[in-house]
């Protein structure tokens, strides 16, 4: 079975989550409570497979990749089969054994992101990359000497950016209002000729780890101005001693370069399943 549980039991997913080793950030968020989401497990009492789903979309599939029951289930529930999905996800799977099982469960329904097949939307498992990225401060310095401008200027990011700031990856998809947003999170923002341009904000913040968000407006891009803005946020990091956290499709390959042009280095790479909708 697959079954929706209460957010009362939601710690009971804390120390699976500790064997998660690659980038779980959103899932931490969830299973804290630190934002709004979805956790489903295959037993109540003895869960062994478990699926978390942040608001912004992000997935995370874990446990044990045998469960039968669960799978055919989840099955249904990844191509949507019942129309109850009103948006697509992006999912990531540990450890690396479920690969196999998703590829035969999934079957002729899974394509790669590069394949041009026309089908039902519902119908649809993109395979895309993931990549996790680590912070190499001394390549990010180097960047940084040379990163300076005077066309436009960066501030804090005011509380009203939060409700401004519109696009697809923004503050506002990640953090359930805006009180919440400034208690907890941090961000910086890029003004040019007085309008509001780009954002570089804290998506999550766990521990020491703070994970870079970042939106341009559409009619600003193309300036290298989500360079500038990162790079705020980044100095924040260092002097407040966070590591500074950066994962992205790798076919984004805006965010890619960006994120190797700014010190991070690609570290890992994994599966990364859009479920349609």
């Amino acid at each position: 079975m697959m079954n929706l549980i209460e957010k009362k039991y939601y710690h009971t997913l804390i120390e699976p989550l500790k064997c998660v080793i690659i980038n779980n950030l959103f899932a931490r968020s969830v299973i804290e409570q630190k934002v709004l989401g979805k956790v489903y497990v295959d037993n109540f009492d003895n869960p062994r497979t478990y699926y978390i789903v942040h608001p912004y979309g992000m997935s995370l599939l874990f446990g044990d990749c045998n469960n039968i029951d669960f799978n055919e289930k989840f099955k249904e529930y990844a191509l949507n089969t019942n129309f109850e999905r009103k948006k697509h996800e992006w999912m990531q799977a540990f450890p690396c054994n479920w690969d196999s099982v998703l590829s035969n469960l999934f079957g002729n329904f899974m394509i790669k992101s590069s394949d041009n097949i026309e089908k039902k939307e519902h119908e649809i498992i993109e395979l895309n990359t993931r990549v996790n990225f680590k912070f190499n401060e001394q390549k990010y310095r180097e960047f940084n000497l040379h990163n300076s401008s005077s066309d436009f200027h960066i501030v804090r990011s005011e509380r009203h950016i939060f409700l401004d700031m519109k696009g697809s990856v923004v503050p506002s998809s990640f953090w359930d209002n805006e009180d919440d947003f400034f208690e907890k999170g941090v961000g910086f923002s890029l003004f040019y000729e007085n309008k509001l341009a780009s954002t570089a904000y804290s998506a999550f913040i766990h521990d020491n780890k703070l994970e870079i968000g970042i939106e341009t407006i559409e009619a600003f891009r193309g300036n290298g101005f989500a360079q500038y803005v990162c790079s705020a946020l980044i100095d924040y990091s260092i002097e407040n001693r966070y590591e500074p956290i950066w994962s992205c499709r790798k076919e984004n390959l805006n965010s890619y370069k960006l994120a190797q042009k700014l010190g991070f280095e690609p570290i890992k790479e994994i599966p990364f399943y859009r479920l349609s909708n």
